[in-house]
């Protein structure tokens, strides 16, 4: 990905149909900032790009909390993304359980640099900020397209098309979820060449099934060809901003949970019934959020790939519910 290109789109789109002078003494600058931005012979900070936002009339509290769905964390309420503290906090978030070390050795930056980046002691410049995001999360196009017209960056535009192809074939094809993760395996990697019914054995569906994700898979791009295997492309699909597929795809999980303690399968399959205070309630709700994120940072640093596996992590009020 090339994020400085990314970073000229995000700048450019920022500024509408403003001319760049009247733009850069919008933002408060006496110089025409926004075409040293624009053309990338100088970068704003994270925190200037985000105020540039902000002045474009961004809301950047709403635009996080959509970002991030229900599962918001709490330093939201007290700090402003225009502030390197909230830079700090947001890269922090996303990187779940992923060292600094790895974080290093996947961006090409100095542990040196992304350790005080985190720390909020000194702040990336965007196209850096840029790539430690989607280093930390895969999630950056996502985040563009909540902070500026999508339209507006041709990039960020053409990603979004495939990620709604991509989210569409979740919402009918769920099983693709768990074929890219068998292709994942060290174990089929080291095969000599694809064996057709393989992947299908090892995740519990028909061969049948099996070929038809990997047909899908390969239109859509989430998967290449190589001659002899089925090669994965590191792609997240996110639904959040289609919540009928997120849905969709939680009742699949959860059905498949149900059809394996049905069947006697091995499994952790735990479940309490309690009743506490609702401040308590909230605290373990608080619980699973971590437990989810830090569940995130530990796969993106597992090695190697040795199973597929469903974490289907449940935590609801029964009062909550009205089927009527």
């Amino acid at each position: 990905m090339d994020f400085e290109q990314l970073a000229r789109e995000f700048c450019r789109a920022l500024r509408g149909s403003r001319s760049q002078v009247a733009w850069s003494r919008r933002l408060g600058y006496r110089s025409n900032v926004a075409y040293s931005w624009e053309k990338g012979r100088r970068w704003p900070t994270a925190a200037e790009a985000f105020r540039a936002a902000e002045r474009n009339g961004t809301d950047l509290d709403a635009a996080l909390r959509h970002f991030f769905g229900r599962a918001c964390p709490p330093w939201l309420d007290t700090l402003n993304l225009t502030t390197a503290a909230a830079t700090a906090a947001l890269l922090d978030e996303v990187r779940g359980t992923a060292t600094i070390t790895s974080l290093a050795e996947k961006t090409g930056i100095s542990r040196y640099a992304v350790s005080r980046w985190l720390s909020g002691s000194t702040e990336p410049k965007l196209p850096d900020f840029f790539r430690l995001f989607e280093a930390c999360s895969t999630r950056l196009i996502d985040l563009l397209g909540v902070l500026a017209p999508a339209q507006l960056m041709p990039t960020v535009a053409e990603k979004a098309r495939q990620a709604e192809l991509r989210r569409e074939g979740a919402l009918r094809k769920p099983w693709t979820q768990a074929v890219l993760r068998a292709i994942e395996l060290e174990q089929y990697t080291v095969m000599p060449a694809h064996q057709p019914g393989w992947i299908a054995a090892r995740i519990g569906i028909s061969v049948a099934e099996e070929a038809d994700c990997l047909a899908f898979l390969e239109e859509t791009d989430q998967v290449a060809w190589t001659g002899t295997h089925y090669q994965g492309k590191t792609i997240a699909v996110d639904t959040r901003g289609r919540p009928e597929i997120g849905q969709r795809l939680k009742s699949h999980w959860a059905s498949e949970g149900v059809r394996r303690i049905n069947g006697g399968a091995p499994g952790q399959f735990s479940y309490v019934v309690f009743s506490v205070s609702d401040a308590d309630f909230e605290q373990i709700r608080e619980l699973h959020l971590r437990y989810f994120n830090t569940l995130r940072g530990i796969i993106a640093a597992s090695s190697p790939n040795e199973r597929v596996a469903v974490a289907n992590v449940q935590l609801f009020g029964l009062e909550d519910f009205d089927e009527t």
